[in-house]
């Protein structure tokens, strides 16, 4: 059997982390949805179905995997197509040659079909509309917001499925296990200091190859740490995945980090989602839940959506820069490059892609380019270089929300000028 994941027309549901990244590529626990179904499935993906822009970066990032094309694909043997949206962890892939359906969107479909030509989800969808049909009834992520207070769950069964355990790394004798050391995974190369503890009485904690866990921090399981990470005298709570490559400090709880990200000094983040590339200065702090217990809302594709949660934080897109003391609202959203100036109360709980926050009003900044330029220099700090793929993509993601950055550039002036 051969595997296809592939996202649907639904991937506006997930920005701002999804501008830049398939969303099979979303994390939720310690591996991405993509790993989550290939594990489920048994099989590696042969191919994946995703934007024709992202085709470039997902293929640097996946470069023994087909990208939208599937003519490498046998009619010889099955092939199952699995949406990014279904949750791998416990899930049963059909045995039978049958299209699953969560109500319009195709969640999964086994068949024998010839598919070589399809090229995108609504080529798919048309094909398996002629197949036998089922309800789809496992576990679905709707939102992004699904993806991240799913993440506690998601750790356990990561850990458990990776079956992983025992110190291989450098642990100070003067460090504690809180709990079962069982529930322990420290890879080689990593090194936990004196003085810091690790509670594994409430779940699972792993903490990847080359990481270092200094003095006085508190890490509760369950928790994912990545490779090469840094936690610098921080708090981190129950059910949060960081890393690879990130700086952590502070308090930090349910949240997901992707890599090469920094929140190195205090503040808090919680029920967060942060993508890569990330810098969070210090004392930047969001709020988790509302003063009066009340569900959170969201302005997502222009409509205020609830949550159903009464803990969401903010969802931060991936090189955005905050300043010294910036503060962001329960369920705010930060777009891709955005750069936030703080201003002593909470920002506008949506700021769009490549704007600029001043004195709390939403600019245009100094434009693109010295955006990319900045995204360039950071990168290099980790001895990562922008390729031409990823320049190519911030400059199209670019164009892409011109209209939505503009409408509140516009909105901000008239603002400032009716005062």
């Amino acid at each position: 059997m051969k595997l296809v994941v592939f996202e649907d027309d639904q991937f506006g549901n997930f920005l701002p982390l999804a501008w830049v990244r398939g969303v099979f590529e979303l994390k939720s626990g310690a591996v991405t949805l993509a790993e989550k179904l290939s594990r489920a499935a048994g099989v590696q993906p042969s191919a994946l179905l995703t934007r024709d822009y992202l085709t470039p970066t997902v293929a640097q990032r996946w470069d023994k995997t087909a990208i939208n094309d599937l003519s490498q694909l046998s009619s010889s043997e099955d092939v199952l197509f699995v949406n990014a949206r279904v949750c791998g962890s416990g899930w049963k892939p059909p045995t039978n040659r049958i299209a699953l359906w969560k109500g319009e969107q195709l969640a999964a479909w086994r068949t024998a079909d010839n598919v070589t030509g399809v090229r995108d989800y609504a080529g798919l969808a048309a094909l398996a509309q002629e197949a036998d049909r089922a309800e789809f009834d496992g576990q679905w992520f709707e939102y992004i917001w699904d993806v991240m207070l799913a993440n506690p769950a998601e750790l356990t069964a990561d850990f458990e499925a990776a079956g992983r355990r025992g110190i291989e790394g450098d642990m100070h004798e003067n460090a504690v296990v809180f709990g079962p050391r069982e529930r322990l995974y420290v890879g080689k190369g990593a090194e936990i200091h004196p003085f810091a503890c690790i509670d594994t009485r409430n779940g699972p904690v792993t903490i990847e190859a080359g990481c270092e866990v200094h003095p006085f921090t508190r890490i509760e399981g369950p928790c994912y740490v990545g490779p090469g990470s840094i936690l610098l005298g921080a708090k981190i709570r129950e059910g949060c995945s960081i890393g690879p490559m990130c700086r952590v400090g502070g308090e930090v709880e349910e949240s997901i980090i992707h890599g090469y990200s920094n929140k190195y000094h205090d503040g808090f983040l919680g029920h967060a989602y942060v993508g890569e590339w990330v810098n969070l200065g210090a004392l930047t702090t969001n709020s988790d839940l509302k003063n009066d217990y009340s569900t959170v809302s969201v302005m997502m594709n222009h409509k205020t959506l609830d949550t159903g949660s009464t803990k969401v934080g903010s969802f931060i897109g991936d090189h955005v820069k905050t300043s010294i003391g910036t503060l962001l609202n329960t369920g705010s959203i930060v777009g891709t490059m955005s750069i936030l100036v703080a201003t002593g109360a909470p920002l506008p709980k949506y700021i769009p892609p490549y704007a600029w926050v001043l004195n709390g009003a939403i600019g245009k900044g100094f434009g693109l380019n010295p955006l990319i330029a900045t995204a360039r220099t950071a990168m290099s700090r980790r001895k990562r270089a922008m390729t031409d793929a990823d320049e190519q993509l911030l400059r199209h993601v670019f164009e892409l929300t011109a209209e939505d950055r503009g409408a509140y550039v516009r909105r901000a002036r008239k603002a400032l000028a009716a005062r």
